[in-house]
């Protein structure tokens, strides 16, 4: 799969236009618009960036700020009845809205904290229950002062070191680990007295200006009180919720439409003005730019230059990535690592393989892996989520290697009829009896995928022109003789036909390599006509360079090894689900099903979302690390972001 080609256009017009042509700019869907003011920097004439302050902000805040309701929330929808309508208009009738808005949620307000102060003077009431005793007036005497509170039960012992003051406490209700009541002092005395009862963490409560008579009247006062609030409140919610019901519609028009102008007008800050010109400019994919022009065959003023990306902008050219309906999903695991850059390499086609594969033998089994498609599919279809999509293309290629293994839903021998009506024996493959064949079959497709990223790595270099890289890097062609010349040579060993390690084989395929990437930057400068100089002493070149080929090879050995882990997932699932069916059988009949069940949804979760990491780490580390920088920038067009963030 390939990188969507760009093409760089300058639009130029009258300022009187310019709104219009940002219209159309984002009527198009597929301008990814620059800063102006950085291509026309270089010119001698003085070009004027639009820096100006944006007149909808404050509209635009006060219709945000609305308080409209819980249940209330903005979204995009048409405004073609409201196109007449100029901002003063818009704002004109918001404010009229505005005003019915808050007379309501003011009174709704206003009830729910009246409601609320009456539930927390009913809690003290309750408290209080047990006095006869008409509060108003204990509250107004004249020679003493009343606290009323709770104090803990701990510090209610030790008020009898106290005996010599001037002061009462009186308990009124005990709830085992406060004593409620209160305490009497005379007026001369009652900083000493709150200063005593702070120490022993007394904590008052104030009684509200609004309780009077005694506890047990206020409490039948206020339940009542609470009950006619309630039914007013009742009364303005509802009134609320015809309001918004008839008038939330507009106010979401009016907010789209007020929204849009103010992104309209952001972008103009991309913009640079020359003696009543303005000048823009960006990207548009190339297959796009006819159907782009004929947005402004409308307006005469307008002109556009268009030419190639990459000649003579000096913004970086933004990607797309272009890829077959197979692919397209993966590539939410390509821009999390990042994008390549324009000329580069695009490699989601290859992450597609390579993780569909992957994790298929990682994770093979026909009942998960067909459950795990299935999820996907779902999720895709609801959701619209690329995982989703990523999981249906997993799944079945996990329900594709568990035909090879023979397990469906860790039942190892469920299979065997079919094997038996395809003229097979058993299984085509035993996971358990085929220990080594599985461990050395990781390392062959690890070293598969090393081989290919080092070839295409090459390819990129000398696409570039990076002659030092592609020649003799250790992932360019000196490092792939090398690391092949190695595993040619481990393998015939291993087999027993004799050793490839002869002292041609090792002096040119393996040494002259090695000499070859040690010189890698004097030899990358000699075949680019550069001249090379040492930074440093020679002894630190040699030191350095020294190390730096110590760390290729013990890298090619860890990256190869790294896909060991491979095979371990696949023992790693065998031995789950066999864990799985001990468990059933060790329960009864009718628990044996539900054991089964929950240890394969176990299963699923837990190792699938580890199996489907651990190839991630896989693709990032052992795959883009030796060809991909990902460093490009998305394309990006412009459009307007119909949610409430204002900057």
């Amino acid at each position: 799969m390939s990188i969507e080609k760009m093409e760089f256009l300058t639009i130029v017009g009258v300022m009187k236009d310019l709104d219009r042509v940002l219209a159309k700019c984002v009527e198009s869907g597929c301008f990814h618009m620059t800063d102006a003011s950085k291509e026309t920097s270089g010119n001698n004439e003085e070009f004027i960036r639009l820096d100006e302050e944006n007149p909808y902000k404050d509209l635009l805040k006060r219709i945000v700020d609305i308080n409209i309701g819980e249940n209330f929330s903005f979204n995009e929808v048409s405004t073609d009845d409201i196109l007449a309508m100029t901002t003063e208009d818009i704002d004109s009738s918001f404010t009229q809205l505005e005003k019915e808005f808050k007379i309501q949620s003011d009174e709704i307000y206003e009830l729910n904290s009246k409601i609320k102060e009456c539930r927390q003077a009913m809690l003290q009431m309750k408290h209080l229950k047990g006095m006869h005793i008409d509060l108003e007036r204990l509250l107004n005497c004249s020679h003493i002062k009343v606290r009323f509170g709770r104090l803990p039960c701990e510090s209610y012992l030790k008020l009898s070191y106290y005996d010599n003051k001037t002061f009462i406490f009186m308990p009124y209700d005990d709830d085992g680990n406060y004593k409620w009541g209160f305490y009497l002092a005379p007026i001369d005395s009652i900083k000493e007295t709150d200063n005593i009862f702070k120490s022993l963490y007394f904590e008052r409560i104030w009684l509200p200006d609004f309780v009077t008579g005694t506890p047990e009247e206020e409490y039948s006062n206020l339940s009542r009180k609470i009950e006619k609030m309630e039914e007013k409140k009742s009364i303005a919610v509802e009134c609320r919720s015809r309001m918004i019901s008839d008038k939330g519609e507009l106010v979401n028009k009016y907010f789209c439409r007020i929204k849009y102008l103010y992104d309209l007008f952001e972008m103009r800050r991309n913009v640079t003005v020359y003696k009543e010109k303005f000048y823009m400019t960006g990207f548009v994919p190339k297959k796009c730019i006819e159907e782009f022009k004929k947005l402004f065959d409308s307006i005469n003023t307008v002109s556009l230059v268009i030419k190639p990306a990459g000649e003579g902008n000096i913004e970086k050219t933004p990607v797309k990535l272009k890829n077959n309906s197979f692919s397209k999903p993966f590539s939410m695991f390509v821009e999390m690592y990042g994008l390549p850059s324009y000329n580069g390499f695009n490699p989601t086609m290859l992450v597609a393989v390579t993780y569909t594969l992957l994790f298929g033998i990682m994770f093979g089994d026909l009942g998960q892996g067909l459950v795990i498609s299935l999820v996907g599919y779902f999720v895709y279809r609801k959701k619209g989520n690329l995982l989703g999509a990523i999981l249906q293309r997993v799944g079945l290629s996990s329900a594709f290697f568990g035909l090879v293994y023979g397990s469906v839903f860790g039942f190892e021998h469920a299979l065997d009829p079919l094997y038996k009506s395809m003229g097979l024996k058993h299984k085509p493959l035993e996971i358990m009896d085929n220990t080594m064949v599985i461990l050395l079959g990781a390392i062959v497709i690890g070293i598969v995928i090393i081989l290919i990223s080092i070839i295409i790595n090459i390819f990129i270099s000398l696409k570039h022109r990076d002659y030092s890289e592609a020649l003799f890097g250790n992932n360019g062609i000196a490092g792939l003789i090398l690391f092949s010349s190695l595993l040619a040579g481990v393998a015939v060993m291993m087999i027993g036909n004799g050793s490839l390690f002869t002292a041609p084989y090792v002096i040119c395929l393996i040494v002259i390599p090695l000499v070859i990437m040690f010189f890698r930057e004097p030899l990358g400068c000699l075949v680019s006509g550069k001249k090379f100089k040492l930074e440093s002493g020679i002894g630190d070149f040699i030191a350095s360079n020294f190390f730096e080929v110590f760390e290729f090879i013990l890298g090619y050995a860890t990256n190869t090894l790294s896909f060991v882990r491979i095979g371990g997932f696949i023992f790693s699932h065998a031995g789950m689900m066999s864990v799985v069916m001990l468990l059933s059988e060790s329960v009864s009949a009718g628990a044996s099903p539900v054991v089964v069940v929950i240890g394969n949804i176990f299963v699923m979760g837990m190792e699938g979302l580890i199996v489907g990491i651990q190839v991630l780490r896989l693709e990032f580390y052992e795959v883009f690390s030796r060809f991909y920088d990902g460093d490009g920038q998305p394309f990006e067009p412009v459009k307007i972001n119909y949610d409430k963030n204002i900057d």
